[in-house]
């Protein structure tokens, strides 16, 4: 089998390995048939996140279920599956929640150096009965990736951000999250979502789907938009200092600020007092992704949430570098691109 390494900065190989084999009983190997680029993976493309001598990467992919351990129950070979970037132990009192961040023994995450990479051809799946989801019909392979991840992590962050109907919600960052982000808060029923990103094109995009693009300095213009009172809630999909000290500087007192974006390994100075004399609510979330399939997979089949124009290219596995190349260019026509093997 093959995946895709990152041994340093702008440094990505595609190397041979040997076979996944079965996890365990419980386990399952699939066969990939497509993966993707998260911008958390560019953490170690960028060298925000040291890797050592190299890390096999990739944590959102679908695939062929190849084999399976004889514990598992809801699967069989040949069954077409999507598998949660975050995984447990599938049996313990918090992954009973389908919220495997929780997990009693620790949550681990595929391509992180915890469980096999997703940029493969094969991957290792342990606890697979809970792991897994079959791909329903009216689910696409774009809508199935995006539910390994950035779709679900842009639903909770929407979620946690207390989006109240007929509220103003701004969206920070417009990547494949933010712009989840933005069609969340709006399927959740906000009146408006105020889309900021310094690329333009990319503000273009929000606009497609429904958000209203702002253009200059992001606390003034926010404040302008809401005669000074502030927004109700602030999606970070970001989670640079900068993007937080904008989350803070615009949401209203008594509003909430949801960090969904992965922030560096350095502290964030954060205004405890002053937070606390306004009242803000501020929550960080990992996506519970197995708990957001419920919610999501209708929504999606039925057509109510857009995953279309998130995935702007393709490349084959083997043009792995090329393409995270492109991603880390951050330009407005390469939101999201599709690896395949």
């Amino acid at each position: 089998m093959r995946h895709v390494v990152i041994d340093g900065p702008g440094r990505v190989t595609v190397v041979e390995v040997a076979d996944a084999v079965v996890p365990g009983p419980d386990g399952a190997v699939v066969t990939v048939d497509a993966t993707a680029i998260c911008g958390s993976d560019l953490h170690f493309y960028d060298g925000d996140i040291p890797v050592g001598a190299g890390i096999p990467v990739g944590h959102e992919f679908i695939g062929t279920v190849a084999e399976v351990g004889p514990e598992v129950r809801r699967f069989r070979v040949g069954d077409r599956v999507l598998t949660s970037s975050v995984a447990g132990c599938g049996s313990c009192v918090g992954c009973a929640t389908g919220d495997p961040v929780t997990c009693i023994h620790g949550p681990k995450i595929f391509g992180s150096g915890m469980l096999g990479a997703g940029q493969a051809t094969m991957v290792a799946v342990p606890s697979a009965d809970f792991q897994m989801l079959a791909i329903p019909e009216g689910v696409d392979d774009e809508a199935a990736l995006l539910l390994t991840d950035n779709l679900s992590t842009g639903w909770i962050g929407a979620k946690r951000a207390d989006v109240a109907p007929g509220g103003t919600v701004v969206v920070l960052g417009l990547g494949a999250v933010g712009l989840c982000a933005v069609r969340s808060a709006l399927v959740l029923g906000a009146g408006r979502v105020l889309a900021v990103d310094p690329v333009a094109g990319r503000r273009a995009l929000a606009a497609e789907s429904g958000a209203i693009p702002v253009e200059g300095a992001t606390v003034e213009s926010v404040l302008e938009a809401t005669e000074g009172r502030g927004a109700d809630a602030v999606i970070d999909a970001v989670a640079l200092d900068a993007t937080l000290d904008d989350a803070f500087g615009c949401v209203r007192a008594g509003g909430t600020v949801s960090v969904i974006g992965v922030h560096d390994l350095e502290p964030y100075p954060l205004s405890v007092l002053m937070h606390l004399f306004r009242s803000i609510t501020l929550r960080m979330t990992t996506a519970p992704v197995h708990q957001t399939w419920s919610e999501l997979v209708p929504l999606v089949a039925n057509g109510r949430m857009r995953t279309d124009g998130i995935f702007t290219h393709r490349y084959p596995l083997a043009e792995a570098p090329a393409a995270y190349a492109a991603v880390a260019e951050r330009r407005a026509d390469c939101v999201k691109v599709m690896l395949l093997p």
